[in-house]
């Protein structure tokens, strides 16, 4: 059994993490650290465990194998260091850290520390994805010219996600550092080693992060990623698009469609795929057994993944910031 601390419930997810640690029946909680010690001592109480209002504190605790990070992203990088340092597995919550070199210190403590790292990037686990990649890799779209990720919603413009959400000093971005990961990190994985961003932003409604945001990134292998991501989009569908010299896929709101030449010459147009593959285990899952078995960080969502984010997500900042295109 994986013994677990959560470290902070400040991300919205974090009350979805610690069901997904327990669901697994084979991780229990054992103790709750937040940089707001009554919201902290407030959960743990919920949870059934100890609260520890000292994070090393809870760190030395024998009876805490890992930490599953919830906190402001802003804070990751110390909060972080300090758990691989204390030899704790690691779950974090996206992104890694606010820049390159924060995530390349925190690489070297786990490294040096031999703790098991996962980030949280579930969409690479969806069929939809693998099968993307699949075809991608055995060129049945031909060379790939373009692809389009868009994860969006209307979290500002329908007014339901909390204020604290928009203070830069915690969350240090908007949209783009949210919703946009998502996007961002399923480029990285279809298309292979950026070579330059362009970033473009803005907050319509008027926060103090962005609202909308737009990446393109021009990759090694010629293709261009388009990252769209909002917080004022009505009911906008999750859309995947890959076009090819010899193929397109589609997937929006769950259907999915795709064309090739060697379909067309069976005189087919789009048709939907006889089976997809299996959806991979949820992160936290493989991070639970990873731990367990002493097997490392899973492929795919390991410290190098997520080093490629951020990689990403500074330099499209950047490119906003400047309004110039950023070589990688």
């Amino acid at each position: 059994m994986l013994r677990v601390a959560m470290l902070s419930k400040w991300h919205v997810h974090a009350e979805g993490y610690a069901r997904d640690f327990l669901e697994t029946g084979k991780a229990e909680i054992t103790a709750v650290w937040d940089e707001k010690p009554e919201r902290g001592a407030e959960w743990a109480q919920k949870l059934g465990v100890d609260f520890e209002s000292d994070l090393d504190t809870l760190l030395a605790r024998d009876d805490v194998d890992a930490v599953c990070c919830c906190t402001p992203t802003t804070m990751h990088t110390d909060v972080l260091l300090r758990a691989a340092k204390a030899g704790k597995h690691i779950f974090t919550e996206k992104t890694l850290a606010c820049t390159v070199a924060e995530c390349n210190e925190i690489a070297k403590a786990v490294e040096e520390n031999g703790v098991t790292f996962v980030i949280s990037f579930p969409h690479k686990a969806w069929p939809v994805v693998k099968f993307a990649k699949e075809h991608i890799e055995n060129g049945d779209f031909g060379r790939v010219t373009n692809v389009r990720v868009r994860n969006a919603h209307n979290g500002v413009s329908g007014n339901w996600l909390p204020e604290y959400w928009f203070v830069k000093e915690d969350c240090a971005g908007g949209a783009m550092m949210d919703l946009g990961c998502h996007p961002m990190y399923l480029l990285a994985y279809l298309c292979g080693k950026p070579k330059k961003i362009t970033g473009i932003a803005n907050s319509v409604l008027g926060t103090p992060v962005d609202e909308n945001a737009i990446s393109v990134i021009e990759f090694e292998n010629g293709a261009i990623g388009v990252s769209e991501t909002s917080f004022l989009a009505y009911s906008s569908p999750y859309t995947i698009e890959v076009h090819g010299t010899d193929g397109i896929l589609l997937w929006q709101g769950g259907e999915i469609k795709y064309k090739t030449t060697e379909t067309a010459k069976l005189n087919k147009g789009f048709i939907s795929p006889d089976r997809l593959p299996d959806e991979d285990e949820h992160p936290i899952e493989r991070f639970v057994d990873a731990c367990i078995n002493g097997t490392g960080s899973p492929a795919g969502i390991g410290m190098k993944d997520a080093i490629e984010l951020a990689v990403l997500l500074e330099n499209s900042y950047i490119s906003y910031e400047t309004g110039k295109t950023v070589e990688i």
